[in-house]
């Protein structure tokens, strides 16, 4: 058993198997069976999906280049920075890169990390890291024309309202663009 520092030990739930139920190129999906330390048991379902990269484009003038894209599974209209699955043999910074380019016709340039996070840690493994560029260049028209409806560069200053009123909701997003308000001004 792990412990602390100070001696203390840690308490771990103990995984006695995964069942698989559906395995596909974006999502794996399968049921643990589990028992906590006070030796309660239940099962629960598990999703492992591939990591994703996502980049906030800042410009000169105090703007985050953007999407507004329709998702399907919330059935909202909402702003999103740009981003996708990282490729296993990619860096994901230049995954993310890539991602900016082909969705928005924009090339970011002096890319660095800003940290990656899990969304929805309780039940999914679905890292999602987060980069950060100063500038870009238009390099033309998107290539993926499936992406967003609109491709925009939105005030820093308006992204605190725009995220009280259910505009920007990915966790993602919402974490990439509040970290750089705090520290990347």
């Amino acid at each position: 058993m792990a412990t602390e520092p100070n001696g203390h030990e840690l308490t771990r739930w103990k995984i006695h198997g995964e069942r698989l139920v559906d395995d596909t190129r974006r999502l794996r999906l399968s049921i643990a069976s589990v028992e906590l330390p006070d030796g309660v048991t239940f099962e629960q379902y598990v999703l492992r999906i591939p990591k994703a990269a996502m980049m906030a484009v800042l410009d000169d003038q105090d703007r985050v280049l953007m999407m507004w894209r329709h998702r399907f599974i919330i059935d909202r209209w909402v702003w999103e920075l740009p981003g996708g699955y990282a490729d296993p043999n990619e860096d994901p910074a230049k995954t993310a890169a890539r991602e900016v380019e082909e969705e928005t016709g924009w090339r970011p340039l002096d890319v660095e990390p800003l940290g990656s996070l899990q969304p929805m840690v309780g039940s999914a493994d679905a890292e999602n890291l987060l980069y950060v560029a100063r500038g870009a260049e238009y390099v033309g028209e998107p290539e993926d024309i499936n992406e967003a409806e609109r491709v925009a560069w939105i005030e820093l200053d308006s992204i605190r309202d725009r995220i009280a009123k259910g505009e920007i909701v990915g966790a993602a997003s919402q974490v990439a663009l509040l970290h750089v308000l705090a520290f990347h001004r």
